[in-house]
């Protein structure tokens, strides 16, 4: 989050208790699995900012280099509601970026 807010991001919500599976499939002992629950982190980003953020949210969590550690990707979102709050705080930043 501490990366993410230093390239730009203004705020996150957070997704507890997330679970998924890559090329491996998980462990289990007795029939429980014995994987580690992780946080789903959102965030809504102005479209110029969110390729650095992007990058800094892999090169932080070492995404490319270990594997389970988590991915990214970027969706498009066309409109949003209830971060009005942020938005003259982001005019601002992009504005002094461009």
């Amino acid at each position: 989050m501490q990366a993410a807010r230093e390239a730009g991001a203004t705020g996150a919500t957070t997704i507890n208790n997330a679970r998924g599976e890559g090329l491996n499939r998980s462990k289990t002992f007795f029939g429980l699995t014995l994987e580690t629950q992780r946080d789903v982190l959102i965030f809504i980003v102005e479209e110029h900012l969110s390729r650095k953020i992007l990058e800094t949210i892999a090169e932080t969590g070492r995404f490319d280099t270990d594997p389970g550690s988590g991915i990214a990707v970027q969706i498009d979102i066309e409109d949003a509601v209830g971060v009005a709050h942020q938005m003259e705080q982001l005019s601002h930043s992009i504005e002094d970026k461009l």
